[in-house]
């Protein structure tokens, strides 16, 4: 019965991406780029700048979070285990050439990203904390019938929020890297989770701006020294990227063949899953920052982008198809450390507190995006309320389904996120300005 339901979720999700998800996000996104031309590109180095100036920006002010602590905490949702599980799941099924789409999503992805945080921005309402309230939830709200969807989508953020996939990969890595007692394991990431997610925003980002400069650092340090060691197999490995993009594959070892469309769809797919491109997730964040600069404030989610899909996401697939992981029978989860683990000693012991820190601020952020979204819906009982389903969900998904369908479920809301803020910010894209006012 059960393999049934999860059965009809994987047509389900398919149907919505192949023919939903995937083609509205690349028109979106190659209609920005046409009528801003190609912002994300001619203003590359400017928005450099702009990140490495909110980097150093100590100033408070009085409403608002501070806008470091807001990019941190929205990266700490897509730079996590999608990066390093997700995207080799995306091999798995659609071949190297996954990653090239992977690719094309995150450039024009990047405008849909920077559209939804501009909207965000000036749409976004002070609440009686000293903060603001943003997103598709309150800019949906302009268009006729937008009540309606701004309540659907509050909804779907809800559950969204409660990133059931990512906790199942903390909790194996750590029952299987230390072989410490299930339930216990599962209730220590609840409670970790519960208790920075329940402070919000601001607390969120300070603990992922910790978290995540170690990770960037030493990542980005050993895969640069494994390519450096295996410098002769980059071309070939890039020549097999594109090739696989435009080409369908017969069965390699675990990897079981696809076709183009295949290839093209789970690497947009993936993409938008782990640089939460148009779900309306990264809108709801910036729209707390302190910032007064819609185009400013948007230009972070471009640069978001960059880090995620053009840096961890790419050395990611590099490292698994430099070492040959990528068709061999190793689980998903294992692929990016076993690959690391061939060069560096000690890789596997310390792997589970790599995982953990990873989907730590990933669940943390996701969390705190879903009780916003649930307060918007249920007033402020759902600080009580919210807290309690999460515990239940996160419990009964350790226990029911597999990993993967896990990441279907995920994937299917994200999916219904998408054309519902995608409608949105096109019915509102006049409204938004591609430009850069410092």
């Amino acid at each position: 019965m059960l393999s049934n339901f999860f059965s009809v979720l994987d047509c389900l999700e398919d149907l919505f991406w192949i023919y939903g998800g995937v083609p509205v996000l690349m028109l979106v996104g190659i209609y920005f780029t046409f009528i801003s031309k190609a912002f994300q590109l001619r203003k590359l180095s400017t928005i450099f700048k702009m990140f490495l100036d909110t980097l150093y920006d100590q100033s408070e002010n009085q409403r608002g979070v501070r806008p470091l602590y807001v990019f941190f905490a929205s990266i700490g949702g897509c730079i996590g285990i999608g990066n390093v599980v997700g995207v080799c799941t995306a091999v798995q099924l659609g071949g190297p050439g996954a990653v090239f789409w992977m690719w094309i999503a995150g450039f024009f992805g990047m405008l849909v990203k920077y559209a939804e945080i501009y909207l965000g921005m000036v749409y976004r309402i002070s609440d009686t904390k000293n903060g603001y309230v943003g997103g598709p939830i309150i800019y949906l709200q302009q268009l006729t019938g937008g009540k309606i969807l701004s309540k659907i989508v509050a909804f779907l953020l809800c559950m969204y929020g409660l990133e059931i996939y990512i906790f199942r990969v903390i909790t194996h890595s750590i029952i299987q890297g230390w072989n410490v007692y299930a339930p216990v394991a599962i209730f220590m990431v609840i409670a970790l989770v519960v208790l920075v997610g329940q402070g919000g925003v601001k607390l969120v980002g300070k603990v992922s701006s910790v978290i995540l400069p170690f990770f960037l650092t030493g990542f980005i340090g050993m895969s640069l020294f494994i390519f450096a060691c295996n410098i002769h197999l980059l071309p070939g490995i890039v020549k097999l990227i594109i090739a696989s993009a435009f080409t369908p594959h017969a069965a390699l070892g675990a990897f079981a063949g696809c076709s183009v469309m295949m290839a093209m769809s789970h690497g947009i797919r993936r993409a938008c899953y782990t640089g939460d491109l148009g779900i309306g997730y990264a809108s709801i964040i910036h729209s707390q920052s302190a910032e007064q600069n819609p185009s400013k404030e948007a230009t972070m989610g471009i640069m978001a982008i960059f880090l995620d899909t053009f840096v961890i996401c790419t050395l990611s697939v590099f490292l698994i198809l430099v070492t040959g992981t990528w068709h061999t029978d190793l689980h998903e989860m294992h692929m990016v450390s076993t690959a690391l683990a061939l060069y560096f000693p000690f890789v596997q012991v310390v792997w589970p507190i790599f995982i953990f820190l990873l989907g730590y601020t990933s669940l943390t952020s996701f969390y705190a995006v879903g009780r916003n979204a649930a307060i918007f819906l249920f007033g402020d009982i759902a600080n009580v309320v919210y807290p309690c389903v999460a515990t239940g969900l996160f419990i009964t998904f350790s226990y029911i389904g597999t990993t993967s369908q896990a990441m279907t479920c995920m994937s299917i809301t994200g999916a219904l996120l998408l054309m519902i803020n995608l409608y949105g910010i096109i019915r509102l894209s006049d409204k938004i300005q591609f430009t850069i006012k410092r």
